[in-house]
């Protein structure tokens, strides 16, 4: 079997995107074994641009929407894990998109996604496959980049929740999904029925759902960076939760699995990617870059 190889580089998305796209994250892996792996619930929308091979999901989060392939894979939020299959070699373009983005890019809400996986194309016409097509045939990741500032530059326009709906989102992001409805009802003005009518209109869950989502990934992405002797129990107690054992019923929902399991997977992940991007390159992006040989790194996901 060949090397194992990890190449992963993140930037900052031009200005004008930035409201909409937290970063790009490009990623390169080769030398696994063929395997599955899980796409899993976070604070984005899944945006995937697959360079090569297409991105093969065999198992959707929602059961009744049948297994498909994809060049460009675009979902909405979702609140339990699919399933991908890969060959051992991938390369594409990770973009996390936060849902308050979904209006003016898509011209639809994000509730419209909720729970399903579609093709670029499919929403946006020969855009997405202009998207898809130009990737192909660029090399170089600050190249690529630019392909898909250039692209979805275009397809940005005006858009967005209403102002207390923006406002709701970003709380329960901020807090690590620890903030209360309560809490946000009072700030919004709404009531906790109509703010959670309204957040579910816009995002396609209710804003309890959506905080459970957001400290899941918090608790994911600490376990997985977090030195051995960091317990599960610790982890459990700085994300919110009461105690390990909640912590384990809000995985085996949204993961389909125990942590345990989850950390016991081969196949690096773009999800996994710590923080924010580094130091900055020309065109006014930022990069971070990082190659790694021979290393089994332990989180399955879409990457």
């Amino acid at each position: 079997m060949a090397e194992r190889y990890e190449e992963w580089v993140a930037a900052a998305p031009a200005p004008p995107l930035r409201p909409f796209i937290e970063r790009y994250c490009g990623y390169r892996l080769t030398g696994f074994p063929p395997a599955l792996h899980r796409g899993l619930p976070s604070r984005h929308m899944t945006f995937v641009v697959s360079i090569g091979d297409d991105i093969d999901v065999v198992a959707q989060t929602d059961p009744a929407q049948s297994p498909r392939r994809y060049g460009c894979v675009l979902s909405g939020l979702q609140a339990s894990a699919a399933l991908i299959s890969h060959g051992g070699d991938q390369e594409g373009v990770a973009v996390e998109l936060t849902p308050l983005g979904s209006r003016a890019l898509f011209g639809m809400p994000p509730g419209e996604l909720w729970n399903v996986s579609v093709e670029l194309a499919d929403v946006v016409g020969a855009v997405g496959r202009e998207l898809w097509e130009l990737l192909q045939d660029t090399a170089g990741w600050e190249e690529r980049f630019a392909v898909c500032d250039a692209v979805l530059g275009r397809l940005a326009g005006d858009g967005g929740p209403a102002p207390e709906l923006r406002f709701a989102w970003e709380a329960v992001v901020a807090s690590g999904g620890e903030v209360s409805v309560r809490d946000l009802a009072d700030e919004t003005g709404w009531s906790r029925q109509h703010l959670a009518r309204r957040f579910r209109g816009e995002f396609g869950l209710t804003p309890k759902l959506a905080a459970r989502v957001v400290r899941f990934e918090r608790a994911r992405q600490m376990l997985r960076l977090s030195p051995p002797f960091v317990s599960i129990a610790q982890v459990a107690a700085v994300c919110g939760y009461y105690d390990q054992a909640h912590l384990n019923r809000d995985f085996a929902a949204l993961a389909g699995c125990t942590p345990t399991e989850l950390l016991a997977g081969d196949v690096p992940s773009v999800q996994d990617r710590p923080g924010g991007p580094g130091p900055s390159l020309p065109h006014d992006h930022n990069h971070e870059h990082d190659h790694h040989h021979n290393r089994g790194l332990a989180v399955p996901h879409l990457p």
